[in-house]
This record gives C-alpha cells, sequence and structure tokens, in this order.
C-alpha cells in the first residue's frame, strides 16, 4: 500500500451541512433556495477580495453578501437576521455520512486535518458542537497568518509548512470544486465529495477520486486507491 497521505478535510458543506440554514433565508428572503445563492456568492467574492489583495473575516463576509443580496431584492437585513445566521453556522449539524467515516479513517492510521475560510473559533465551535472535533489533530484557518481565501496558492503552501510534508503527501477532501482546482494547482492529491449541487469540472485539475459520500472516499482510501484515475 502506498504512502497514507495526510487528509485535509474542508468544513462547510463537505462536513457539516449548511442546508440546516435554510429556515433563515426563507424567513429573510422568502424562498429556501436563496440560501444556495447565498454561499456561491460568499465564495465568489471571498476569491474577489483575494484577487484585490484585501482581507476580512469570513463572517463580516458572509454578513455584507446577506445585506447586498437583501438591496438587490428591497428587502432590509437586520442585525438580528444576521445574528441568526451567525449562531446557526456555529452549530451546523454534521452530514449523517461523517461520524462513522471519520472514525474508519482514524482506526486505520490516517491523520486527519481541517482547512476553513472560518476564523479558527467559528471552526472550533463548528466541529464541537458536531461532536466531531477530538478526530482532527490540528484545524487550519485562512484567518491565520495567510488572510487569503482558498484557491489561493498561499493556503495550501501554508499547510504544507506546517506540517513539513510535500505536497504530494496532503490529501484535501472537499465537495467544493474550486477548493479541488486549488489544491490540484499546488500539487496535493484530491478527492471529490459529490454532495448534493456538487459535481466536477470538466477542465482544470480533476479529483484523484470521487465519491456520493464521505463512506464511499473512505472504502477507497482504505483499499489505497489515492492513485490517478482512482
Amino acid at each position: 500500500m502506498p504512502e497514507r497521505p495526510l487528509l485535509i478535510f474542508d468544513v462547510n458543506e463537505t462536513l457539516l451541512d449548511i442546508d440546516a440554514l435554510a429556515p433563515h433565508f426563507t424567513r429573510m428572503y422568502g424562498e429556501s433556495a436563496a440560501l444556495r445563492e447565498w454561499f456561491a456568492q460568499l465564495i465568489l467574492y471571498s476569491e474577489a477580495i483575494t484577487l484585490a489583495g484585501d482581507y476580512v473575516p469570513f463572517g463580516e463576509l458572509a454578513g455584507a453578501v446577506l445585506r447586498m443580496m437583501g438591496a438587490t431584492r428591497g428587502i432590509h437585513v437586520a442585525e438580528s437576521d444576521l445574528q441568526g445566521v451567525r449562531e446557526a453556522m456555529a452549530s451546523l449539524p454534521p452530514h449523517p455520512d461523517v461520524h462513522a467515516a471519520l472514525h474508519r479513517l482514524r482506526a486505520a492510521g490516517f491523520r486527519l486535518f481541517t482547512l476553513t475560510n472560518n476564523p479558527k473559533s467559528t471552526c472550533e465551535s463548528q466541529l464541537r458542537h458536531a461532536g466531531i472535533d477530538s478526530m482532527f489533530e490540528r484545524q487550519f484557518s485562512v484567518d491565520e497568518g495567510v488572510r487569503r481565501y482558498k484557491p489561493a496558492r498561499e493556503v495550501y503552501r501554508a499547510v504544507e509548512e506546517s506540517l513539513g510534508v510535500p505536497p504530494n503527501r496532503l490529501c484535501l477532501i472537499a465537495c467544493h470544486t474550486w477548493d479541488i482546482l486549488g489544491a490540484a494547482a499546488a500539487g496535493w492529491q484530491t478527492a471529490l465529495v459529490l454532495r448534493r449541487g456538487n459535481a466536477a469540472l470538466g477542465v482544470g485539475g480533476q479529483p484523484l477520486m470521487t465519491g456520493q459520500d464521505l463512506d464511499v472516499l473512505a472504502d477507497k482510501l482504505l483499499e489505497g486507491c489515492v492513485s490517478k484515475g482512482a
């Protein structure tokens, strides 16, 4: 079996179910579909701010996007609305497959870490509430030092330097193709979780493996399938 990679997990949507936020968006905008629009816009503007050479914490950016969406709809987004979303983000439930898959990987000797756009304090609250914080050796955040959002190359390099390993020893597990693109460009191994509304992109760096959920990816990792085309 090839040397085991260090597994680096994205958090929001990959491990935690953002659909739990839907009631807040239905209340604010009158439709649950606004949740997906907000999340896509949040990622878009996090990347735009990074390309512009600027930075604001992810929670602040999330609130600004909520208010921007309200402005385009003629809807006032109150501070209480923002606080409700912030609190809900800190207590998202894990996807049903997460607990068992992480336990299996840990038991097999894999080392697990997280990498998120959220500030570390937010991520700590999220993982603790989801009951999976003990699964991870360390939680990496763009808010610590790099202050650039994924998929900026510097984010992945900072993880490599901190762990003292070459890029090919790291495997990013994420459900977002934009994150896969960034990690692949940095020389990492990659695994794409096909959560609802997510799929591989036919151009750019391709995931080395895909799976409908973390159980499927755990099977492939345990079988030593981290190789091109697995």
